[in-house]
């Protein structure tokens, strides 16, 4: 396991612990997380501030799927279970739960992580818990508003 993989480890672990001041010491003073909204706060303190709304508002906790790491970076693929339990993306709460599609990648230097970048699937969240309607297909042989398979 590279350092990388550990230290995202650890993060994952201390987020579904509910133990975000934890993280603290595995991530840089100047930790930049480019999958972080663009008025996102940045740095340790940043990071540290958007992981507790994440797992105390949002509820969150993360699943491991798959992991690739090679040298100072660590890419995981996680499914994030979370409560919409507060307006999320101009979106009212709906109470439902949601398992979401997440990839990540972490770059560490100096023995700690320095970058994040995140890809998270919003939209297909949004359509679980109901506050979008799914799109109906069109084309691929459906006529339009055919039921779809599950």
């Amino acid at each position: 396991m590279t350092l990388a993989e550990t230290l995202a480890r650890k993060v994952l672990d201390a987020m579904n612990a509910g133990d975000v001041e934890a993280v603290g010491p595995l991530v840089a003073e100047d930790f930049v997380d480019h999958g972080a909204p663009p008025w996102a706060p940045q740095g340790r303190a940043g990071y540290i501030q958007i992981l507790g709304y994440v797992t105390r508002a949002l509820r969150i906790t993360y699943e491991v799927d798959d992991v690739v790491a090679a040298g100072d970076k660590v890419a995981i693929r996680a499914t994030a279970h979370g409560v919409n339990a507060v307006d999320m993306l101009g979106f009212a709460p709906t109470g439902k739960p949601y398992a979401m599609r997440t990839m990540h990648l972490y770059r560490e230097s100096g023995g700690v992580l320095v970058e994040h970048w995140g890809v998270r699937d919003e939209i297909g969240m949004l359509w679980q818990v109901g506050a979008l309607p799914p799109p109906r297909p069109v084309g691929f042989g459906l006529p339009a508003g055919a039921p779809l398979g599950d």
